[in-house]
């Protein structure tokens, strides 16, 4: 029995260390590009550098950091004070709304201001109808702030991103306890006081987490950036690395970002340094919302639509308008079929990929009985931290040298030419999205697990079912739903995502985001519409999932909405 109970254990340790070996491996994939993009920094870009340190890195900087600063400001403003009339107050419309508030997740940036450069041009419908409401000729005649700018950026950033705030906030005001508010009241004071002194400062923990994750956004952004003739970090890479062909000279602006980026996460760990002080308001009775009446209610229906309408209503509308005039005049873009068979083949790729490699992770974490297996996790997730153009900055290099060894062992063995096989395959595309979205995978698969009680593992051990056996027999069904909002989630973000795909896509291959970029670059909006309203269409798919779970069921909206923004 001794010996037997000893190569039990010895068995398990050597198991445990080949999965926290393969966990390793997979993060050290992960974490490769941080070390091609110090590579290529490290060995300067020679002349270019005195340029870009005096004449490029300020401005961008400058601009980035105000751009960040502008879109962290707005997106708090609307989000916290959406959830706190949608938490605490009752008017017309306010079910509706609760789940419409996250509709501007489904539009990507760089459509909404694809959009909106077309709606507020000098000649577009906006300043056309007021032209002709007050009499104007002339399409200058009209003072009209110029959406080509920095605060036109924050404003379409800020509209779009909002919703990162309100859902973890809204979720977090409905699981405070009503005592707390009350108490305030009956010490005089005010509500607006009670919102200032008691209901925000327990919201900042939420505040700092949303407030993070919409900066990432905002800070991985290049296609609104340049539509909009903002000079940020992310369009200075790209111009780099494009326009002036220095890699090395984009991988040392690409450290500088990643600068901001760790900046922003200590940020946001501050702000959540005392979350566990405010978990335990939803115990007891739910807060009861006050009914509003009259011009107050016409009001609160009128802000909370506010944004709804200019996030989503008007992109989508105009997007619609547009794709069905381009049906009308010239039928659909003959190389349709093209741009979307190379989006499913990319994003379903990377989807395939993340979701068995979550699955390994989340597995690892759950099976490992030591502390290296959480830690590997949280660190195979950091690609969603890093911004698109700095991933793509970074794993030139690993895969460069890969594709020459690659093409240097056929020829040596052939004496064929095979050129650059890894990146002409779009197999280094696909790698990106991974890497990039892996967290959304692993998080989402890690929260699903979770919720499966380690009860059932000891009941199956115990009837003497192998892991491998409980894993497909139990596991796998039960975890069906969360793999399938992980998988719908990857999928959507691979397929919307801009940076990635300019930088690192084969040779004349063109996705859905692409084609919208480089029409939207040569001014034909129209056809980039019907591509752009294909986009959002799918993009809606999981805010659908999203509203459904954060909102579906009243006694279980809090848990699940700070679940699925944990998941994200």
């Amino acid at each position: 029995m001794p010996d037997t109970a000893a190569r039990r254990r010895s068995r398990r340790d050597l198991t445990e260390r080949l999965w926290l070996t393969a966990g390793a491996l997979v993060v050290a994939g992960v974490l490769a590009p941080l070390g091609g993009l110090t590579y290529y920094a490290a060995r300067g870009s020679g002349d270019l550098w005195p340029h870009l340190y005096r004449s490029v890195l300020p401005t961008a900087v400058e601009t980035t950091a105000i751009l960040l600063l502008g879109v962290g400001l707005l997106i708090s403003v609307i989000g916290v004070g959406l959830a706190w009339l949608i938490a605490m107050y009752r008017f017309p419309g306010r079910a509706t709304l609760e789940w419409a508030l996250l509709l501007p997740l489904s539009i990507p940036t760089y459509i909404v201001a694809y959009a909106y450069l077309d709606v507020l041009h000098p000649v577009g419908p906006v300043q056309s109808t007021l032209r002709a409401l007050f009499g104007i000729t002339d399409p200058r005649g009209l003072p009209f702030p110029e959406i080509r700018s920095l605060p036109g950026a924050i404003a379409l950033l800020g509209f779009v991103l909002y919703p990162y705030v309100y859902l973890p906030v809204r979720a977090l005001f409905m699981m405070q306890s009503p005592v707390l508010l009350e108490v305030a009241r009956t010490l005089g004071r005010s509500r607006p006081a009670v919102f200032w002194r008691v209901a925000l400062p327990l919201a900042r923990p939420a505040v700092a987490v949303g407030a993070s994750l919409a900066l990432m956004e905002a800070l991985n952004d290049i296609g609104a950036s340049s539509f909009l003739g903002v000079k940020t970090l992310t369009v200075a890479i790209y111009s780099t690395w494009v326009t002036r062909s220095s890699i090395e000279g984009a991988s040392q602006i690409a450290l500088v970002m990643l600068l901001m980026v760790l900046v922003l996460v200590g940020v946001e760990r501050l702000g959540r340094r005392r979350q566990r002080f405010v978990a335990r308001g939803g115990r007891g009775r739910p807060v009861t919302p006050r009914r509003l009446t009259g011009l107050r209610a016409v009001i609160a229906c009128t802000l909370a639509s506010l944004p709804v309408l200019i996030g989503f209503a008007v992109p989508a509308s105009y997007l619609l308008v547009h794709a069905l005039e381009r049906l009308a005049s010239h039928g659909l873009p003959p190389a349709l079929g093209r741009w979307i068979a190379n989006t499913m083949l990319a994003a379903g790729g990377a989807t395939l990929i993340a979701i068995l490699v979550g699955l390994f992770m989340a597995y690892m974490a759950r099976l490992v009985r030591r502390k290296a297996a959480p830690a590997l996790l949280r660190l195979s997730g950091i690609g969603y931290a890093i911004p698109g153009t700095v991933l793509a900055a970074g794993m030139l290099m690993p895969f460069a040298t890969l594709d020459n060894w690659i093409a240097d062992s056929i020829r040596w063995l052939t004496d064929a030419r095979v050129g650059l096989v890894l990146s002409q395959s779009g197999i280094v595309l696909i790698t990106g999205y991974v890497i990039r979205f892996l967290g959304v995978s692993s998080g989402g698969i890690e929260a699903g697990l979770t919720k499966i009680s380690p009860s059932l593992d000891m009941a199956a051990r115990s009837l003497g079912a192998p892991p491998a056996r409980i894993a497909w027999a139990i596991h796998l069904p039960l975890l069906r739903p969360a793999v399938a909002a992980a998988g719908l989630l990857v999928f959507v973000d691979c397929m919307k995502e801009l940076s990635i795909t300019l930088l690192l896509r084969p040779l004349n291959f063109e996705t859905l985001s692409t084609t919208v970029y480089g029409e939207a670059a040569r001014g034909t909006y129209e056809d980039g519409s019907i591509a752009a309203l294909t986009i959002v269409l799918v993009g809606l798919l999981p805010v659908v999932l999203l509203a459904r779970s954060s909102f579906g069921d009243q006694q279980s909206r809090p848990s699940k909405a700070t679940a699925q923004l944990a998941a994200t």
